[in-house]
């Protein structure tokens, strides 16, 4: 017989996997072109007419690399397009999305102490919402395409702020964080796929056609190259913030998740004036740390959220009603709940790990996922099994969640 419940984890950890391959891919292309682009020699008359040039060393091997601004006299055969780990990284990531958060939205995405909305709703929201994100942002860069792009970009800063706060206000913190990172990547996709890659295929059907292409197209893709460039490290980190709980679990989570651009802004600043051998402003640094305990100090004030409802709601009557719960709440509050509670007891535990609390009917109803898939099919949990959980109480569990579940 068939777990769902395991071809389903097995499935999302199959897509996570698909997903930091490609964002690896993407993210890896992009710093290095990047990197490329600032520190191309431009002080040299090339007999070709290239913008700058690179001598570079990797892998045993010499490679001497050439830029130009338009093209080459002769367009040359088989033209790499650097587009496709930027779409396999947001389509496996919205395919993580539904995976985790639309198909568990009642556990992941909705949080009643947060906002009490209906599974179906809290989805058509976020998907609204990361299609009003590209939106916003398209219509401020077209209209400020030739203005101040310092300016520009602080306009972007406040949307940034106004969308943290909106998902902070509507979704679970883990999922209000992991939205925010969504948000900014599907802006960074769209880049690629409606701005840059559509520019440059005007730019070399008009070389083709021995017509000279509008600097125009070439300027926009630059804009929005550099946007990019500046948003990749916020994402990352707003990707792996939902297994932290200090970072999604805290009363200001909005502000951290504001202030993690910020970050993005000074690191990547360090490294693009390097590359560009403008410098290396050591002072970039020292802004980074100061935003870094900022954020570390938000995440502890208050700990956490107010608790949410003490009472199994929807999805969670279920597994209270079906055989075996009392005998599965004792074993959780027995095994787990040392660790998984507001105020954990066992030593050295400060807080629930992962923001997971099991200390209530409804929290346990809420994690009956995971407590079967971590303590019940697998030892994950309790870790090195230190509770010292038995083979009888993990076939309990076992049980009490396929008799829910009808598995």
């Amino acid at each position: 017989m068939y777990d769902l419940a395991a071809i389903g984890a097995w499935a999302e950890f199959a897509i996570r996997w698909l997903h930091v391959i490609t964002a690896i891919a993407w993210i890896g292309s992009s710093f290095y072109f990047i990197a490329l682009d600032l520190g191309l020699h431009r002080d040299r008359a090339l007999s070709t007419g290239a913008d700058g040039e690179e001598w570079q060393v990797h892998g045993g091997g010499f490679y001497h690399i050439q830029k130009y601004l338009v093209a080459p006299a002769h367009m040359p055969d088989g033209l790499v397009w650097f587009k496709w780990e930027s779409y396999a990284t947001w389509l496996s990531g919205f395919a993580l999305l539904a995976v985790v958060y639309y198909l568990g939205a009642e556990f992941y995405l909705v949080d009643p102490a947060v906002w009490d909305v209906a599974p179906g709703w809290a989805i058509l929201i976020s998907i609204a919402s990361l299609g009003f994100g590209w939106l916003v942002y398209d219509l401020l860069c077209n209209r400020f395409v030739n203005a101040n792009q310092t300016g520009l970009m602080v306009a972007l800063f406040v949307v940034l702020v106004g969308m943290s706060y909106f998902y902070a206000s509507v979704f679970s913190g883990r999922a209000a964080l992991l939205h925010l990172g969504a948000f900014t990547a599907t802006i960074m996709s769209a880049n690629v796929f409606m701005i840059i890659i559509p520019n440059q295929k005007i730019v070399v059907a008009d070389l083709m056609a021995g017509r000279k292409p509008d600097a125009k197209y070439g300027k926009i893709a630059k804009q929005r190259s550099t946007h990019n460039n500046y948003l990749t490290l916020p994402v990352i980190f707003l990707m792996l913030s939902n297994h932290y709980p200090l970072a999604f679990a805290s009363e200001w989570n909005w502000v951290i998740a504001s202030l993690v651009f910020l970050l993005g802004v000074t690191i990547r600043h360090f490294f693009n004036s390097m590359h560009a051998r403008k410098g290396m402003p050591w002072w970039t640094w020292a802004a980074t740390t100061a935003i870094f305990i900022v954020i570390m100090w938000l995440s502890t004030a208050p700990m956490f959220r107010t608790p949410a409802p003490e009472q199994a709601q929807g999805a969670g009557v279920r597994f209270a009603q079906a055989a075996g719960y009392d005998e599965v709440h004792d074993i959780v509050m027995g095994r787990c709940s040392m660790c998984h509670a507001a105020e954990p007891f066992w030593d050295g535990v400060l807080w629930p790990p992962k923001g997971v609390r099991l200390d209530t009917e409804y929290q346990i109803t809420r994690q009956a996922r995971a407590i079967y898939l971590q303590s019940g099919l697998t030892h994950a949990m309790p870790p090195a099994n230190l509770s010292y959980m038995e083979e009888d109480e993990r076939a309990k569990i076992v049980a009490w969640y396929r008799a829910a579940t009808g598995g």
